[in-house]
């Protein structure tokens, strides 16, 4: 470690490698296209001298890696109260209640999961350069359950290629108008963007990404069905879109949803005001310790209040 930043030496059979190539190979807690950009920023030097990103190095070559420290993010912490089901100094599991938006943005500048997350976590490491928490996944605004923040860099990235590879385990229960006949099935589709509502989503596409739905029935309601959810993938809005698609929406969903044929169904979604979804499993593998950890969350009392309401006498 050199007094200004990370120094290399580069090795025999290291001659050749691209200097971002180089860096990339040495699990510094940045991506290669981070590494890149800031090579490009001057805060790689080669020798002394700053060098592109595809500069070739020789054997003995000294390369200095000096980021600068993190910035203080323009958003302001907002004192809220969080249910935190585990916490150390590289990450965070909550539970989001309905109702909380995740991120700042057009229509919610406060308020938010993020604002709040600054006023608890005083251990927040530089992520992209600022102290910010990393927001390894979203749930909307008004689903509730499980999420896992990262505080550093290196943790984020270990949480993303969990994501990208599918290796993390994400469990949802959710109430769907109408009653699935089968026990379990598998919605297995193209996803992307609705052509005509472009703040919708859709897999009626013909390009597009994969996006994969497992469920199982948990209980048939009086005119809806309790399920358990299993994503494989995790596209926006992919729950609620494969449910109303394959003619079964979320009750109460107010974007994807439609009015019941069922009196009681419609009595519920009203009394709800919001999408019956939870996120109540999640499981992954610490990025830094390598422990294995699972969580679950209670259902919320308005979610619980809505499946009693609707079991049949």
């Amino acid at each position: 470690m050199a007094e200004n930043g990370i120094e290399f030496v580069v090795g025999v059979e290291e001659g050749g490698m691209r200097l971002d190539q180089f860096l990339a190979g040495k699990r510094l807690p940045h991506s290669r296209s981070q590494i890149q950009r800031r090579i490009e920023e001057g805060e790689v030097l080669v020798n002394g001298a700053t060098a592109r990103p595809s500069k070739k190095l020789r054997p003995g070559d000294r390369v200095l890696f000096s980021p600068p420290p993190p910035v203080p993010t323009a958003l302001v912490p907002e004192e809220m109260p969080l249910t935190v089901f585990y916490e150390d100094q590289h990450l965070i599991v909550l539970d989001k209640p309905a109702g909380l938006v995740v991120h700042p943005a057009a229509g919610h500048a406060s308020g938010t999961l993020v604002n709040a997350l600054l006023a608890r976590c005083g251990d927040l490491g530089g992520i992209g350069g600022e102290l910010r928490p990393g927001i390894v996944h979203r749930l909307d605004r008004d689903t509730s359950g499980l999420m896992v923040v990262a505080k550093d860099e290196p943790t984020l990235l270990g949480l993303q290629d969990q994501f990208r590879h599918h290796t993390l385990r994400r469990s949802y229960v959710a109430i769907v108008d109408g009653e699935i006949e089968t026990a379990s099935g598998r919605f297995a589709t193209l996803y992307g963007r609705h052509p005509v509502h472009r703040k919708r989503f859709t897999s009626r596409v013909t390009t597009g990404k994969v996006a994969i739905t497992n469920y199982t029935v948990v209980e048939r309601l009086e005119g809806a069905t309790l399920v358990r959810v299993r994503l494989e993938t995790g596209r926006t809005h992919q729950i609620r879109v494969h449910f109303r698609e394959h003619g079964h929406p979320v009750v109460g969903d107010p974007v994807y949803g439609r009015p019941s044929k069922h009196p009681l169904v419609r009595e519920v979604a009203t009394m709800l005001g919001r999408q019956a979804l939870h996120a109540y499993e999640l499981g992954f593998r610490h990025p830094v310790t390598g422990e294995d950890l699972v969580f679950e969350s209670p259902w919320p009392e308005d979610f619980r209040a809505a499946a009693e309401r609707l079991r049949r006498r």
